[in-house]
């Protein structure tokens, strides 16, 4: 039978995850969307796409249509979103849903605006807005109603965002565009110059994800890779280890830890003992950058751990604020119906 699901969107700057309500995750696929520039023709989305980038002709732009956390290119976002709700209603039927839209803390109400404008523009019935972290918390299992501080820090592809939240809400927060997307960022400049030789952002991820650590094991871990020789244009194959990558790796980190260090200095006693207490808890696909948790430990003295499952934890628990939107509608979401950012687009 044909009707209206909810559904929460995790949208994402490296990917983009779907949980409808009563079925769980349904999907999970990368933020990039292949477009033909001749006739505006969406030609691939999600991982067929991600497989064009860097590798398309002069007609074909092959585009993460998200950046920082934000819309870049509105047109492209809007285009992705209708094609993920298309293919997630082949499945459940879906008619006008209600959407959860989780959204990096702190952003602008134009920003809201464009995320608005292309969550209705692709079919939505009616909209919530949810604060990454705070969705981020409910998904790693921590019961944000009770009046204890807890600290998550969400680092994704685009942002980091860090709060403190106590009784449903966040007290303290900050929100930085040093993410994933600057780890990779780091490595290709470092590869640039020590080796010149000039990679792409895949093999970036690929690098950072395969030997990439802030503490590297007595184990020597190394990666083949190959890039375009800067001095004679040619295809060059080099040897990159993890030991040599800690150093370019650092710099993000350190630019988190300090946005951390922020927020805990405008947090309340109170709250402070709670997170000294109960520790730290990391989210978020960045998270699963080896030893950053233990940076963050060692900087701040807190114990700190990665959740189960730290790149679903976002979406996760906007699920489960759909299960139970009364509960959460309070403080947790943000009706769009009445926000200004709504009214400005109807």
């Amino acid at each position: 039978m044909f009707g209206i699901r909810d559904i929460a969107i995790d949208l994402g700057t490296s990917s983009v995850l779907v949980y409808v309500k009563g079925k769980g995750v349904v999907l999970k696929e990368p933020s990039v969307v292949a477009i033909n520039k001749n006739t505006n023709q969406v030609l691939a989305v999600g991982s067929e796409a991600k497989q064009m980038l860097g590798r398309t002709p002069g007609n074909i732009v092959a585009m993460r249509p998200l950046r920082g956390g934000v819309i870049s290119d509105y047109d492209s976002t809007q285009k992705m979103l209708r094609y993920f709700i298309r293919k997630v209603a082949k499945y459940v039927h879906l008619s006008k849903p209600r959407i959860i839209v989780c959204i990096p803390t702190g952003i602008t109400q134009v920003e809201q605006k464009a995320v608005l404008d292309a969550s209705y523009d692709a079919g939505a019935n009616k909209t919530y807005l949810m604060e990454e972290p705070i969705a981020a918390a409910i998904g790693a299992g921590i019961d944000i109603s009770q009046p204890s501080g807890s600290m998550v820090i969400d680092i994704g592809g685009g942002t980091t965002d860090i709060a403190v939240i106590s009784l449903g809400g966040a007290v303290v927060s900050d929100s930085i565009k040093i993410a994933g997307d600057k780890f990779d960022e780091a490595i290709i400049r470092y590869v640039r110059r020590k080796h010149n030789v000039l990679i792409g952002e895949k093999t970036a991820e690929d690098l950072k994800i395969n030997i990439c650590a802030l503490y590297p094991s007595k184990e020597k871990q190394a990666m083949e890779i190959c890039g375009r020789n800067l001095i004679s244009g040619l295809p060059k194959v080099v040897s990159i280890t993890s030991e040599e990558l800690v150093e370019p790796l650092m710099e993000p980190a350190n630019e988190i830890v300090e946005a951390i260090h922020s927020v805990l200095e405008r947090t309340p006693p109170e709250l402070s003992s709670d997170i000294s207490e109960k520790g730290i808890v990391m989210t978020g696909g960045g998270a699963l950058l080896e030893g950053i948790d233990r940076l963050i430990q060692e900087r701040t003295g807190i114990p700190t751990c990665v959740a189960a499952d730290p790149v679903s934890c976002v979406v996760l628990g906007a699920g489960k604020a759909l299960e139970n939107i009364s509960v959460y509608a309070e403080n947790a979401l943000t009706d769009t119906s009445t926000s200004p950012a709504y009214i400005a687009y109807m």
